[in-house]
């Protein structure tokens, strides 16, 4: 399952031992990474890649939609704000490239970005 989705096995075995993946176990205790298994896998993976830590994942995959959907909206309220974060950080520095001053703090617009928190 590790190589199907391009990940390696102890990282499986990690999601198993912090409760993210939960594979059955055969009558030897051997993992079973059938169907479901590899669906949820596949699910943290995903949410992995969307940023997600993996205390993040696990609540996101809670038993409940309430609970799932609060841990998600948290992670896209973030995500909105460093959006934000980078936005204004691409118009100081595109102010930066047009700016007529030789020298950033003789600018106006430069110094008022610079207060900015």
């Amino acid at each position: 399952m590790a190589a199907e989705l391009g990940i390696e096995a102890h990282v499986l075995r990690h999601w198993e031992q912090v409760g993210a993946l939960t594979p059955r176990r055969d009558g030897k205790g051997y993992r079973v990474y059938d169907d479901e298994a590899l669906e949820q896998a596949r699910t943290v993976l995903k949410l992995r890649r969307a940023g997600l830590s993996l205390p993040e994942v696990i609540a996101a995959m809670a038993p409940t939609k309430e609970a799932a959907q609060a841990v998600v909206r948290a992670k896209i309220a973030a995500l909105e704000d460093e959006v934000a974060s980078r936005r204004a950080v691409i118009t100081f520095l595109q102010h930066t490239v047009e700016c007529r001053h030789r020298y950033l703090d003789e600018c106006p617009g430069c110094a008022a970005f610079a207060r900015e928190p």
